[in-house]
């Protein structure tokens, strides 16, 4: 068989934006799926009748069709996609909780400034030359020291309500690092959080994913569906190909892999992860999430916000915990609260806190079961102190945890966010094999868009490519 000019692993967002932008450049492409669906972390699944989406609380990054320079308009032109295919509705409004203190945001970075000045009047200068330095920071897929974001954080703050407040969503929405984010990351989660905005597909992540799906059957992707890699092949420390589960051979120029840093060292054989994989690179957070139908929506429980980012505690703990869950901190989530021209088929409310995968891991499955309802009860019962509390009004539950979410994506640990250590550059020990997604670095649905793109273009795309092929789409 004729080699492929890149195969590409995972059709999680990244993945699928790499097949993407390859195709437009005539690129022969394998893009390997080792499920049935594609989406990876950001996926969905029907459960006795009802619709659920996996990981999406909202899209970070929105801004209105044609905003120059924003992340979602570049990777809409790189992919010749057009803003309105997406139906993305922005929040009114959301909330970041601590101990005594709520600030709102919204898609108006104004709002969030002026709720600084009231809550905070002594931190709102530090709070606007902070806002600042994240718009002027040029970001880049370079190799470079990166500072803590913690650190930098409190060159702009002194009064740590104020920064665990920020941090929280930070932290939340993309850090693999325990208490702390790298700051070219904070930077990036800033900007996508607070000074673009978070927005929903009208229908979930299902009709945004069939967006995707439809144009890459358009190309001529070789899209394979429960086709799990067993072994990556190299020979001198460059990689050629793949082996499948099955058995089948591939081969390849290039391998862009959005498994994840330490997966795909593993892929690579014993030798190769004992050689190039550290303590520090293996991430330790992972996330149990419970989601809640109700009967009614929230708005009519009083709780109105489209997410809340929120610690009961000070100061704010992002760590893994030593028992099963930590529900002093988390996110809870209502996509009904999101515009929308078609109101949704359910109201749901969605809960994540952290959670320790090795110990649930540990657990038999009596004791599993039972520890799953219990602490999701436990959970939401927290997060309810501080909101609306809809227990009375829900009619049919689902709960994820570490266990679930390993199974699903493969994630060593069952890391969300994968390793602490991420390489922008995407280059990886063994010549040829390139990451994609969240260890390469960009953060969130758009980010993990803008990653494959990056990495296609950076990897397998050259400057003697000709004019991308036309798609029949516009931007």
């Amino acid at each position: 068989m004729k080699p492929y000019d890149a195969i590409v692993i995972g059709a999680g967002m990244s993945g699928l934006a790499a097949a993407l932008r390859l195709a437009l450049f005539d690129k022969r492409v394998c893009l390997l799926e080792k499920h049935e669906l594609w989406g990876g972390l950001n996926s969905f699944y029907t459960l006795d009748g009802h619709a659920f989406d996996v990981g999406l609380h909202a899209l970070t990054n929105y801004v209105p069709a044609r905003t120059k320079g924003a992340p979602l308009t570049k990777v809409l032109r790189q992919l010749r996609l057009r803003h309105d295919e997406f139906r993305l509705g922005e929040h009114h409004h959301s909330e970041l909780r601590v101990p005594g203190v709520t600030l709102s945001f919204s898609n108006d970075f104004g709002l969030l400034e002026s709720e600084v000045a009231r809550a905070f009047p002594d931190q709102v200068d530090g709070f606007r030359r902070l806002a600042q330095a994240v718009r002027e920071y040029e970001l880049d897929e370079e190799e470079r020291d990166d500072p803590s974001g913690r650190a930098m954080l409190a060159t702009y703050l002194s009064d740590p309500l104020l920064i665990d407040a920020l941090l929280v969503p930070l932290l939340y929405y993309g850090s693999a690092r325990e208490n702390d984010v790298d700051w070219s990351q904070l930077v990036v989660l800033f900007k996508s959080i607070f000074l673009e905005g978070l927005c929903r597909p009208e229908g979930g992540i299902r009709p945004f994913l069939n967006v995707l799906i439809k144009r890459l059957r358009g190309t001529s992707v070789d899209l394979r569906m429960r086709s799990g890699v067993r072994r990556i092949l190299h020979d001198g420390g460059r990689a050629f190909g793949v082996e499948l589960e099955s058995g089948e051979v591939l081969e390849a120029a290039c391998i862009l892999s959005s498994a994840g840093y330490v997966e795909s060292m593993r892929m690579c054989g014993a030798d190769a992860e004992r050689a190039h994989v550290a303590t520090t690179d293996r991430g330790r957070l992972s996330f149990v999430e419970s989601i809640s139908v109700l009967d009614r929506d929230p708005i009519a429980l009083g709780h109105t916000a489209a997410t809340v980012f929120y610690s009961t505690r000070t100061p704010f703990r992002y760590e893994r915990p030593n028992t099963l869950v930590d529900t002093t901190s988390g996110v809870i989530s209502a996509p009904s609260n999101f515009a929308s021209e078609k109101p949704l088929k359910e109201n749901l409310l969605r809960v994540t806190v952290l959670a320790n995968h090795d110990r649930w891991c540990a657990l038999d499955d009596e004791a599993y079961a039972r520890e799953k309802e219990q602490l999701a009860d436990a959970a939401i019962a927290e997060a309810a102190s501080i909101t609306s509390d809809w227990r009375a009004a829900t009619t049919y539950r689902d709960v994820f945890t570490p266990r679930t979410i390993r199974r699903f994506t493969g994630h060593d640990g069952g890391c969300v966010y994968g390793s602490p250590t991420k390489r922008k550059s995407g280059a990886t020990p063994i010549d040829g094999l390139f990451l994609t997604g969240t260890d390469q670095g960009y953060l969130g649905v758009v980010g993990a868009m803008m990653s494959g793109i990056a990495m296609a273009n950076r990897h397998v795309v050259t400057a003697s490519s000709r004019t991308p092929a036309s798609t029949g789409a516009t931007t």
